[in-house]
């Protein structure tokens, strides 16, 4: 074996594994990708990644789903900057936790409050926490294979899981009205909330969007029964629409759960509520040391106001249904048939058939090689920083992925 370069991608990788379980956690481990993809990497700006070992891409996985301006956007920085050189983490919030809780007020119709953390875990679990302090019950209906965060209430391993830490947990099928009014009747008096994200975004299967009927049926059940609708807007929201992704649908939650996009790259989470659920989010004991951190709140604030300002939802949604166009043209062109699913501002493209994913990664390692960051088994994002010259140059990367999977298979 040849000797690796000192800070090579491969050499990080092989030292990375002496000192940290597994070489890396979670979705972040590159492992888990197709051939080629790297695991550290150098910099980054606009819609652009480098590796260590130099190369640059497109980027359509902006950090998995945090960027949504663009990496290191100007405005965001410095407010960044500007609220560090005052302060971060003091011994209580700055005023900057003010009027961004103002803003999110103003944003986002279904809230009159608004609580901050650092992930989408954070969020998800003060959201059922209060609805169970609310309600003073304990059922909280999921989807099945909906992913809600990483703690052992809805961790998608079982590695370390008890029975007891899901004990009250009732799974329903995404869209289907029948399938969760038996899960409700399965609650009984006892039914807390109904959590439910976005849209149908589970790993490894085509998205699927919630439809209007299922959202109102959700809406109604908890009118009726008193529970709380809680909407984990972690991944999709701020991309769909700035109101909440639910809103195009006509339906607001009673709790909301936010991450991801909230502050284009800095670590922050947020939980938006109704009145009604005021007093349960004041008596829930939820903190964190780091939770009144200032230089994430400070970016979050120039990140929602950039996204108001220039309407972020839709040009990320006009650059992703380029995206899906230029995809579709040359499937056809190349007599291969996929499946695009989900909104155009977080895609994704399958194959269909590719029961094994060899397609799929075949088209991504080479498109990679090509100068275009895909996965062929989350959903992608787009950001505000892609624009039409960026997109048609992943769709050469595209087109040579494409020619490969067409060769791979005869």
């Amino acid at each position: 074996m040849s000797e690796l370069l000192p800070g090579s991608d491969a050499a990080l990788r092989a030292r990375a594994r002496q000192v940290i379980p597994g070489g890396l956690w979670g979705h972040l481990n590159a492992a888990k990708l197709p051939d080629g993809y790297p695991q550290f990497f150098a910099e980054a700006d606009g819609c652009r990644l480098r590796d260590v070992d130099g190369r640059e891409t497109i980027d359509f996985m902006c950090s998995w789903g945090p960027i949504v301006l663009g990496h290191k956007h100007a405005a965001v920085e410095a407010a960044a900057r500007a609220q560090a050189e005052r302060g971060d983490t003091m011994n209580g919030p700055a005023p900057v936790l003010v009027e961004l809780a103002e803003l999110m007020v103003q944003m986002i119709p279904h809230a009159d409050w608004i609580l901050l953390g650092k992930n989408g875990t954070d969020a998800t679990t003060a959201c059922v926490t209060i609805a169970r302090a609310a309600t003073g019950r304990r059922k909280i209906l999921v989807a099945r294979g909906s992913y809600h965060g990483a703690v052992p209430w809805c961790s998608p391993s079982v590695a370390g899981v008890t029975a007891e830490d899901r004990a009250h947990l009732i799974q329903f099928d995404y869209n289907d009205t029948d399938s969760l009014d038996r899960a409700v009747a399965q609650a009984g008096a006892d039914l807390a909330g109904i959590l439910v994200t976005a849209f149908r975004h589970d790993f490894a299967r085509d998205q699927e969007m919630a439809s209007a009927d299922f959202a109102r049926h959700a809406r109604q059940v908890c009118d009726t029964t008193g529970a709380a609708l809680i909407l984990d807007d972690v991944r999709a929201g701020f991309r769909i629409d700035l109101g909440g992704s639910w809103e195009p649908l006509g339906v607001r939650p009673d709790l909301s759960a936010y991450s991801k996009a909230i502050a284009n790259g800095h670590p922050l989470a947020a939980m938006a509520g109704g009145e009604r659920f005021r007093e349960a989010a004041t008596q829930v004991y939820t903190t964190g040391s780091f939770w009144c951190g200032a230089v994430p709140m400070a970016a979050a604030l120039a990140t929602l106001q950039e996204l108001k300002r220039i309407d972020g939802p839709e040009r990320m949604r006009a650059m992703g249904q380029r995206l899906r166009d230029g995809l579709a043209l040359l499937a056809r062109r190349h007599n291969l048939a996929v499946n695009q699913t989900g909104p155009a501002q977080m895609p994704l493209m399958t194959f269909v058939g590719d029961v094994d994913w060899k397609m799929g990664d075949t088209f991504c390692s080479e498109a990679l090689r090509h100068g275009a960051y895909f996965h062929p088994r989350h959903n992608m994002f787009l950001s505000c920083a892609h624009g039409e010259a960026d997109i048609d140059a992943a769709l050469v990367a595209a087109e040579a992925g494409f020619a490969a999977v067409k060769r791979s298979i005869g």
